[in-house]
């Protein structure tokens, strides 16, 4: 693995904790449903996602998630944030890769919303052991509208620029794409 790639992967995993862990710190903006944020680390999913691709989104994701529950102390919040980013970082490839002549990365991070949402039900009906949480699921699904389309927006922003950055990079054993290493 190139030296520059670990570079630009490891300052998005960085990221990436910072704003879980200061997200975790800010009060809900969404009345009535509880536990309920506007997902800013899901940024870092999908840029990685776009940028490096799949395998590096998922270990990112874990990393960020592991080491956002030791800076916040939120053992159960670990498995919402795990559950959610590993069904969301699923579903917003296959969007991406199969209907991205449909989609852009805004519709992509609605559907990475909706399915982080609907993961994180499955997890505290699990916990809790009791599926009526779901009644949550409407007010959730709507909420994932609004807070997919701001995520959507600022990945649009910031892959399109990393893109740029990435590829610059000087061309090594015949290879110009850091998703090809």
């Amino acid at each position: 693995m190139k030296t520059k790639k670990i570079m630009y992967l490891s300052l998005i995993t960085s990221i990436g904790i910072v704003l879980q862990i200061i997200e975790s710190y800010i009060p809900s903006p969404f009345v009535g449903i509880p536990g309920a944020k506007m997902g800013l680390a899901n940024i870092v999913n999908l840029v990685t996602l776009v940028v490096f691709g799949m395998k590096n989104a998922l270990v990112i994701a874990i990393l960020r998630c592991s080491v956002a529950m030791l800076g916040t102390g939120s053992v159960t919040g670990f498995f919402y944030s795990l559950a959610g980013a590993t069904c969301s970082i699923i579903v917003m490839w296959c969007v991406y890769r199969f209907l991205s002549k449909y989609f852009s990365l805004i519709g992509v991070s609605i559907y990475g919303a909706l399915s982080h949402n609907i993961a994180q039900l499955f997890v505290a009906s699990g916990i809790i052991h009791n599926w009526l949480i779901f009644i949550y699921l409407p007010m959730m699904m709507l909420m994932s509208i609004f807070t997919g389309y701001f995520v959507g927006l600022a990945a649009q922003y910031v892959s399109k620029h990393l893109k740029k950055i990435v590829s610059n990079e000087p061309c090594v054993n015949g290879r110009d794409k850091m998703r090809d290493v």
